[in-house]
């Protein structure tokens, strides 16, 4: 019959009252303020069933880029005046992306098509100068957006493909939105 291990495991040793001292009591912070941008008409529905639920610390936009009329002065690609990407708060007025960026923590963009890429790359961009934590989302069965992952793939830190729409309420919920 073999001998009793004396030896705790680390699970029991994290647990001593003489490990209490390396504790994280302080509670974690939710993000501070969260930007999901929709790139398409199929992705702004998604957004639109997402904001219902009611987040906390999140905004919700869309890209209007050549859907429907925009803002005078926008011209290709969602552009303003001096070039800037111009985004459509859900049932609110058009906003530079510069404006929506001001004193965001992180930034999801979804995509469900290839029509956003230009606007995706922009984002990115601005993200990446800004040090704003991008993530990507595509949704779909096939690769109908493969010009938006591209886009996204050099600023996002999270690159998620999914059929499944309820994996985009998921990661926001993991990012504390």
């Amino acid at each position: 019959m073999a001998a009793a291990s004396t030896y705790l495991s680390e699970c029991a040793r994290a647990t001593a009252p003489g490990e209490s001292r390396f504790r994280i009591r302080a509670a974690i912070a939710p993000a501070r303020a969260a930007r999901v941008i929709a790139l398409d008409e199929r992705a702004e529905g998604v957004a639109n069933r997402l904001a219902g639920r009611g987040w906390r610390h999140a905004r919700f936009y869309t890209n209007r880029s050549g859907r429907g009329p925009g803002p005078v002065g926008s011209g290709p690609g969602g552009s303003g005046l001096g070039g800037e990407l111009l985004l459509r708060e859900l049932d609110g007025p058009f906003v530079r992306l510069e404006e929506v960026l001001t004193d965001t923590d992180v930034v999801v963009v979804l995509a469900t098509e290839d029509g956003g890429r230009a606007a995706a790359s922009a984002i990115g961009r601005l993200c990446g100068r800004k040090g704003i934590t991008t993530a990507g989302v595509v949704l779909g069965d096939g690769f109908e957006a493969g010009d938006a992952v591209a886009a996204l793939r050099p600023y996002a830190r999270v690159l998620l493909l999914s059929a499944d729409e309820s994996d985009v309420f998921e990661l926001l919920t993991a990012l504390r939105v």
